[in-house]
């Protein structure tokens, strides 16, 4: 759990206020989300927690550090998408959880559309290893479409390890564009990188032994398991956006399948956790969307934040609803959980007589 005794020295309107909040909060939580444990199933997110940090209406409170340490407490590996350049605010949060959290991002993504954002991947490194593999992807020029279209912002891959699970994860924050479910360019995105990575797992896959024999070596020193997760900007799973990832061979856990959106108003489909299925590595049936704000920053709150809302430097006051998405965000957070203790099934197929 995070750290709380730095509240003791807010202001006691402040400490009530945030105490209260958070005890909301944990409760919310524990209703949906498993308790982690340090050999239990692994407890994946993925959270676009917005302009992390920007400055905008004034900035972050107090309570929003505590609330956002909260909910990532109760997850063991989480892949943060608009982490901005200056990383005090991610370093403020990790101040928070305890040292044994720890972080790996990517550099700022130049240009108009990077717009100034990291992604990150956020760890309890008592029960994730992280293996060693990081790096940002760029897509080979092709013989088929030669002036091929990088990315806006681009994907961090870094690889873990966790019980007997080894696992890649991609995170991404597809390219949003208009306003509409099939923008050309977040499209081609989504299908080039989707298409990319397939053919990796693919290339990295051993050949299945034949009877009796040794199993292949690997192509490479890649993991076993692939995950793609992130901010996809998808409007609607039966838009073409989802689809490109399916296609390519990826799998949306069932347990992700049948919800609301992940966006404020529970309407769009923006963030998706997809799998590439190797060995030794499955979901439950544990995941979804954490709707903190059922807990938190609740419209009944309004009156309580009044004088913290700032206006903008226009000298226009935001409403309510857009300054708390600055507080927290406008996505929710995405969860999904997997097993990786399979001791007891290799014990199972070790006591098999007809094993080799």
């Amino acid at each position: 759990m995070p750290y709380y005794a730095s509240l003791r020295k807010e202001d006691p309107e402040v400490r009530v206020r945030v105490a209260e909040g958070l005890r909301r909060l944990r409760k919310a939580i524990r209703a949906e989300v498993p308790a982690r444990t340090l050999d239990g199933d692994l407890l994946i997110a993925s959270w676009n927690i917005r302009e992390f940090d920007s400055r905008k209406y004034g900035g972050r409170l107090v309570d929003s550090f505590y609330f956002i340490a909260e909910i990532l407490s109760h997850f063991d590996l989480i892949a943060i998408q608009e982490v901005r350049g200056d990383l005090s605010a991610l370093d403020r949060v990790q101040g928070l959880l305890g040292s044994w959290w720890k972080y790996l991002v990517t550099d700022v993504t130049e240009g108009a559309s990077g717009n100034g954002e990291r992604m990150a991947f956020l760890y309890d490194s008592r029960k994730v290893t992280f293996g060693g593999l990081a790096g940002e992807i760029v897509l080979p020029r092709s013989k088929v479409d030669p002036d091929i279209l990088q990315f806006a912002r681009t994907p961090f891959v870094c690889g873990f390890k966790a019980g007997w699970a080894r696992i890649d994860l991609c995170t991404v924050h597809i390219y949003y564009g208009e306003g509409k479910s099939l923008d050309p360019r977040r499209l081609k995105e989504i299908g080039d990188l989707a298409g990319f990575l397939a053919r990796r797992a693919k290339v990295d896959a051993p050949p299945a032994p034949a009877a009796g024999a040794a199993p292949a070596p690997r192509a490479s020193q890649g993991a076993d398991n692939l995950i793609l997760l992130g901010d996809f900007n998808i409007f609607d799973p039966g838009d073409a956006t989802l689809k490109a990832i399916t296609d390519a061979g990826f799998v949306v856990p069932k347990v992700l399948t049948d919800r609301a959106g992940s966006n404020m108003a529970r309407d769009k489909y923006y963030d998706q956790i997809a799998i590439w299925r190797g060995k030794r590595f499955d979901t439950t049936d544990r995941g979804g969307v954490l709707n903190y704000y059922e807990a938190v920053f609740r419209p009944e709150d309004e009156a309580l934040y009044a004088a913290d809302i700032k206006p903008a430097k226009s000298g226009k006051p935001p409403t309510y609803k857009d300054w708390k998405s600055y507080q927290m965000s406008d996505h929710l957070l995405l969860w999904a959980a997997f097993k990786v203790d399979f001791a007891e099934d290799y014990l199972t197929e070790l006591a098999t007589p007809e094993v080799p």
